[in-house]
């Protein structure tokens, strides 16, 4: 057990020993596998920060950061590529810099919201489910390693990053979203401690319907995006480990990012796996744990809590799929707080585990007496973008907001998917696209 022989046949090919020590061609092939596999493992730990910076390069359009609070007034469409978000509820979506010093967000009543950093890592609930419980007031935002006196009157948080990002929605009040809109626009202020007395005029825009990207690339692009952000950004909060995957392929903080020829061939590589990994963990999620209940193609988003453990151990299919086709963490998602939080479940395969076939007809039919308190929706998304699939159709959903939605006599609900509305059932179908999944 101790012994290597002369040759050893793997999936590497043959390679070849003098007495346990590996000729020149076994040492490269071994190198290069050692360094493909590390590859691999930093871009799967790497998607949480790239999609971040995606988030925020697509917000940052918009306008300058600190100043700008776009808004989606009539909700999201699918015109805009977001990570699996709704159409339900009007968002507020933007980023805050604390590289100047303590920041001061002032959050409205009755909203229910976030902060996470640029690690994607969770910093606060605001609203509903955080300190304020939904009657709005002051954050005080501290940067990395802030030592100044923090005054009273806030709900002090202590962020990990320069740059977070907040977000939160409103709800609909009569089938209306104004109401909440306006509220944002008439209590929220974002502004530097120093400037408390006079806190400047913030720049609201409606950003319903605009045609803009926040996803991350894949390919050798996503390392540069990864570089940004370890370049960018206190380190200390990241795993030990992690930080040792992105290193081992030249992304280190403080130092250059230039592969030689030949890894930058085997990260070229490594993404494009990397990539097709995420969605074999993210369409077939091997973790049976995951699912509601044997034989369901449904299963959770939060395997492992929002922090993807189990004993102290990360879930690293849960973590890498979660971040893949998903945004925001925090444990409002998660738990299970009767009359405020919110459930979320997904199903990428029909009932016969079959991928979801654009060009064909599926019923889902959602259960009697639904308990619920807001609202109840269903959204398809596209398998390449994980964003809103896009159709004819202004939303690809039906809720139970939806204007005519048709109820069974015993309350539970039908709904359509295909590329036809079945006669009579305009108003419960969603429209889906042959040749797409």
């Amino acid at each position: 057990g101790i012994a290597m022989p002369d040759t050893l046949e793997t999936r590497l090919g043959t390679l070849r020993f003098f007495d346990g020590f590996p000729d020149d061609a076994s040492v490269e092939k071994l190198y290069d596998n050692l360094d493909f596999q590390r590859a691999v493992q930093a871009y799967l730990l790497g998607l949480a920060p790239v999609n971040q910076l995606a988030n925020r390069k697509g917000i940052l359009e918009v306008g300058p950061v600190n100043t700008t609070v776009p808004i989606f007034e009539t909700m999201m469409n699918a015109r805009s590529i977001f990570l699996t978000p709704n159409n339900n509820t009007p968002y507020t979506w933007f980023w805050l810099d604390l590289r100047s010093g303590p920041l001061v967000l002032e959050v409205p009543p009755k909203v229910l919201g976030l902060i996470d950093d640029m690690w994607y890592q969770f910093v606060t609930d605001l609203g509903m489910v955080g300190p304020d419980k939904g009657e709005g007031g002051k954050y005080l935002l501290l940067p990395p390693g802030h030592q100044g006196e923090i005054p009273p009157g806030y709900f002090v948080v202590k962020c990990a990053t320069n740059s977070v990002w907040a977000a939160w929605r409103t709800f609909l009040e009569s089938g209306d979203p104004k109401p909440g809109v306006d509220r944002v626009k008439e209590f929220t202020k974002i502004y530097p401690l120093s400037q408390a007395g006079n806190p400047p005029t913030l720049n609201f825009v409606d950003v319903s319907g605009r045609d803009f990207c926040t996803v991350g690339p894949a390919g050798y692009p996503f390392w540069e995006y990864l570089n940004q952000v370890v370049q960018e950004e206190p380190t200390d909060s990241v795993s030990p480990v992690t930080l040792g995957f992105w290193a081992s392929i030249g992304i280190e903080k403080g130092k250059p990012f230039a592969p030689e020829a030949r890894m930058k061939q085997i990260l070229t590589e490594a993404a494009e796996v990397g990539d097709a990994t995420a969605r074999a963990m993210t369409y077939r999620m091997r973790l049976k744990e995951a699912y509601f209940y044997p034989d369901s193609a449904w299963r959770g988003g939060f395997l492992g809590g929002y922090e993807f453990t189990s004993n102290g151990a990360l879930i690293l299919d849960a973590h890498a799929s979660f971040f893949f086709y998903a945004t925001g963490v925090t444990p409002a998602m998660d738990s299970k707080t009767v009359g405020q939080g919110s459930q979320y479940m997904a199903a990428f395969v029909d009932s016969k585990g079959k991928p979801l076939d654009g060009g064909k007809n599926y019923r889902l039919r959602l259960p009697p007496n639904i308990p619920v308190a807001n609202f109840w929706s269903v959204i398809l998304y596209d398998n390449q973008t994980r964003s809103m699939l896009q159709t004819d159709q202004h939303w690809p959903a039906v809720s139970s907001q939806t204007k005519g939605l048709q109820v069974n006599p015993d309350t539970s609900v039908d709904i359509y998917f295909g590329p036809s509305a079945p006669a009579g059932k305009e108003s419960n179908w969603v429209q889906t696209v042959p040749g797409k999944g």
